[in-house]
């Protein structure tokens, strides 16, 4: 099969080729084969690859991606919730840092535990749906982490990446809150209000530390752990995914969970949860490089995506 494939650490420019012969990898009992339509890239392939996590990485070669949506081609023994033609979506890693698989997304097929996958919604596309794993997921256990419930106030960090759009959705429209504030660049502000952000601060003209209002919940998607604390109510909580926290603040590496994403379900068929998809894409399989280098450059919107495939 054809795939992207690197066999050293390093930048994806340097280390990243394309390859026409790769063996497809072979079925376990309780996985499908997922004949890949669409994947997305997250910034943890990028540092995968350069090697940041190598003391619990799988060995290399390495096929990237996390993200994947696709038309599943063939089922293990054991696979009781899908079947072969069903269109399906996940996040193909249950644990993002231990042992990801060798066999990512960014290939023609990829093998995936039925557990961590769900059915796409009907009226997603293959982009729209290999767009949202991830950050969906990341997005809701972050939510569920902080004891974020109705009424309650959230100040999103990075609210036009991909994480960031998914907590501003989710936090008004799934878990109801009373406000969401949001920061970005100032191109991106009125993205921030589509999205249901009541207010949408530039983080280019504002400090978020100088708010004449605190919040119940932070969630830094960026890394600013010591802002966060100083945005958030006594006794509210902060909650990171990326850079080091001071206590109180807490971070959290996502367990992949196909359960979540058949939660959300009715939220993205409904459209009230929508697929953010960065407006330079989809690229084609053919300029994967290419859009690491974007996503690479923290100016992406959303997510980042590769369609078709191959």
């Amino acid at each position: 099969m054809k795939a992207w494939v690197y066999k050293e650490y390093g930048n994806s420019q340097s280390v990243l080729k394309f390859e026409t012969n790769v063996e497809v990898p072979s079925l376990r009992e309780d996985q499908v084969l997922i004949k890949v339509v669409a994947a997305a890239l997250n910034p943890i392939d990028f540092k995968r690859m350069l090697g940041a996590f190598s003391a619990t990485d799988s060995p290399l070669p390495t096929i990237p991606g996390y993200d994947v949506a696709g038309v599943v081609e063939k089922v293990g023994s054991q696979v009781k919730k899908f079947k072969v033609g069903d269109e399906v979506y996940g996040d193909i890693n249950e644990k993002a840092l231990d042992h990801p698989k060798r066999n990512g997304s960014l290939a023609e097929y990829t093998a995936v535990e039925e557990n961590l996958l769900a059915l796409k919604p009907k009226n997603l596309s293959f982009v729209e749906a290999a767009s949202l794993p991830l950050a969906t997921e990341t997005a809701y256990e972050g939510l569920e982490r902080s004891a974020f419930s109705a009424g309650k106030s959230i100040l999103v960090l990075g609210g036009a990446g991909g994480v960031g759009t998914m907590v501003i959705q989710l936090a008004k429209h799934v878990f109801g809150a009373s406000k969401v504030a949001a920061t970005s660049s100032t191109a991106k502000l009125d993205l921030l209000r589509s999205l249901g952000a009541d207010l949408a601060i530039d983080y280019t003209k504002e400090n978020i530390e100088d708010l004449p209002e605190k919040f119940d919940v932070v969630f830094d998607a960026v890394g600013q752990c010591d802002k966060a604390l100083k945005a958030v109510k006594e006794g509210g909580r902060v909650v990171s995914i990326i850079g080091s926290v001071t206590p109180p603040a807490s971070s959290f590496v996502l367990t992949s969970d196909g359960s979540m994403l058949e939660k959300l379900n009715p939220y993205l068929e409904s459209g009230k949860v929508k697929a953010i998809i960065d407006p330079k894409g989809p690229f084609p399989f053919s300029q994967t490089l290419e859009a690491f280098s974007h996503l690479e450059s923290s100016r992406a919107t959303g997510k980042v995506v590769i369609h078709p495939i191959p």
